[in-house]
């Protein structure tokens, strides 16, 4: 059968990676404490207890939340961390910082659950085209991660890849 179809990308091996498959999924809320602040510039405890005491922290249940101020004030440590305490029972995940922050703190923490010992000995293809934006930092964490275990890195598509890394 001169005519058959071969698929050499099927039988090459590769085994394919694709982040987006760690996109951890859930609204994502950004919680800026300035409205909680006297005139958006200064933390009065008293008045900042009292938000805390009356917020409905219910709201956040199965979130992901990012906690910023986003005026320049000086605002104390154990402000964050009250607000936290609030928001753990609830949410999925929170995060000091950005919805940029949120989005690489969390593929950080699926990357680091990942078993790099089951891709011992691959030909690992890190898919690049994805429909969820995937921050660069993942594939750098991602790299790093299966470096010392696999026959080879390569990104992109198992049909076009660009080779990253091969065990010599």
């Amino acid at each position: 059968m001169e005519n058959e179809l071969i698929n050499k990308v099927a039988q090459s091996g590769l085994v394919t990676i694709d982040l987006e498959d760690y996109f951890i999924p859930g609204e994502r809320v950004l919680f800026d404490i300035k409205s909680w602040l006297f005139e958006e510039l200064v933390l009065r405890e008293k008045d900042f207890r009292e938000n805390i005491k009356n917020h409905d922290w219910t709201q956040y249940t199965d979130k992901l939340v990012a906690i910023i101020c986003s005026v320049d004030a000086i605002v104390p440590t154990w402000a964050y961390m009250l607000i936290a305490t609030h928001l753990e029972p609830y949410t999925k995940s929170i995060v000091f910082g950005n919805l940029d922050k949120l989005e690489e703190e969390n593929f950080m923490k699926q990357i680091a659950g990942l078993d790099a010992e089951s891709f011992r000995d691959q030909k690992v293809v890190i898919k690049g085209c994805s429909k969820i934006p995937v921050p660069v930092s993942a594939y750098v964490a991602l790299t790093e991660k299966l470096r010392p275990v696999v026959k080879s890195i390569m990104y992109g598509e198992p049909c076009s890849t660009v080779p990253i890394y091969k065990k010599k």
